[in-house]
Formats: C-alpha cells, sequence, structure tokens
C-alpha cells in the first residue's frame, strides 16, 4: 500500500476485484448516520483499521464518544466498568447483562446487546442491534447493525456487516505470529501489504461463519459468503463464496 493509502500491486496472480471490496459492495445496507461509521471510498477499506488513520475507527468513535456525552442507557448492577482510559456509552435501549466488562473507550448502540461474559475491550463500537455474546471478546473493532457474535468468539480489529452471523467458537485472529505487516491475498493485481500489524477480518453484509471456524489475519468476504464450520480461512472471497 502506498503512503497515501491507496492499493500498491506486490504480486500479480489475479483474484477478487478491487471493486467488489468496495465498502457500498460489502455492505450496501448500511445506511449513513451518527452512529454508524463513515469508509473513505477512496482508500482501502483496511485503512479504517489504521490506528494513524486520522479518519480510522480510532477517530472516529473518539468523536462520537465526545459528542455524546454521558450515555443515557443502563448499565445494571454486576457489569465491571473500567472508564480509566476513556469512557464508556450505553445507549438507550441497550441490554447488558450482569457479568460482562466493558472498557473504555467503547460505544454501544441502541437495542445493542452484550451478555454475561462478554468482554468488551478499548475502541469497540457496537452499533445498533448488534450482538457480543457470552464469553466473547471484541477489541478495536466495529459489528455494524444488527451483526452478530454470540458465543465463545474472538473479534480483533475486524469488521462485521449486517446479519453476519459467528458460530460459537469463531475466532478471527489478527497478528502474523512474526509480528510484520498482514498481507491481503487473493486481489486482482496481486498480494497486499495493508500496512498495519493487527489486521483481522472485514465481513460483508449477510454473511456466516460456522462454529470453531478460525479466520486467518488479513481475511476479507463479500457479501453472502458461508464458512462452513471447523475451517480455516485465508484471503479474499467473492460474493456467495461457501469455503469449506
Amino acid at each position: 500500500m502506498k503512503r497515501d493509502g491507496s492499493l500498491e500491486v506486490v504480486m500479480n496472480d489475479g483474484g477478487v476485484s478491487i471493486s467488489a471490496i468496495h465498502p457500498t459492495a460489502l455492505w450496501p445496507g448500511l445506511v449513513s448516520g451518527s452512529e454508524v461509521p463513515s469508509f473513505n471510498p477512496n482508500e482501502a477499506v483496511w485503512r479504517f483499521l489504521d490506528p494513524t488513520n486520522p479518519a480510522g475507527l480510532m477517530s472516529q468513535l473518539t468523536a462520537l464518544i465526545e459528542a455524546t456525552g454521558r450515555g443515557d442507557g443502563r448499565i445494571p448492577e454486576g457489569v465491571i466498568v473500567d472508564d480509566s482510559g476513556g469512557a464508556v456509552i450505553v445507549r438507550d435501549g441497550a441490554f447488558i447483562e450482569a457479568g460482562a466488562m466493558l472498557i473504555g473507550p467503547c460505544f454501544i448502540g441502541r437495542g445493542a446487546t452484550v451478555r454475561h461474559g462478554a468482554y468488551i475491550r478499548p475502541f469497540t463500537w457496537l452499533c445498533a442491534g448488534s450482538v457480543a455474546g457470552h464469553a466473547t471478546e471484541v477489541k478495536h473493532s466495529v459489528l455494524l447493525p444488527n451483526a452478530k457474535a454470540p458465543h465463545f468468539n474472538y473479534v480483533g480489529d475486524s469488521i462485521l456487516g449486517g446479519g453476519v452471523n459467528l458460530g460459537a467458537g469463531c475466532k478471527l485472529s489478527n497478528l502474523r505470529h512474526d509480528g510484520r505487516n498482514v498481507l491481503v491475498r487473493g486481489l486482482a493485481g496481486g498480494v497486499q501489504d495493508s500496512g498495519i500489524r493487527k489486521f483481522g477480518a472485514i465481513i460483508g453484509d449477510g454473511c456466516q461463519i460456522g462454529c470453531n471456524a478460525v479466520t486467518n489475519p488479513g481475511v476479507i468476504l463479500c457479501r453472502d459468503a458461508s464458512v462452513h464450520p471447523n475451517t480455516t480461512v485465508s484471503g479474499v472471497h467473492p460474493a456467495g463464496s461457501v469455503i469449506e
């Protein structure tokens, strides 16, 4: 990737077109509003996850929290809240179960659910109707409206589209063993260096991932892809793919 965030070819091997991973192709159901993120249509979609990006997840979530002020939702007794590093905002209509842990800065949108034993780490953005379930850990990630990580999931440095469901035990891994930048494989034109060390998965609307599946760092699933249980996934996959 070039310094301006545009794509730079590393090698040529064919694959999924760049247009297929444009934000409007991945999340056509996303309706612009004050409590959902915006994605720059002129740069690689994973740039949203770059901590140094002035228009990325960290910056947008910080601005949203500052604009919101205090949350108007209820945090029940038995929920552990750590706001020493940033505010924990819970919107009206969100449902938080006792036993969850929320570490700020984080944002829990209207109608979102955080179940018992969930571990919500800094820079988590749960949009309206999304679910972080029992024993699920989320950090520096966005669950777009109605995305669900409901049972024993790990979601790190990732974006889940509307209607996405992670099966029980599904993990979205986000860091290479050697600590080098995550590469995006399977795009037309060749392998792309994402320019970031921590990059989990970018998942389009309607994708379904089976129980105990694992996505390697840098996976992109276009709309309505399906991953069978116990599958390890790498690279970019087109809309409607069945991966087993």
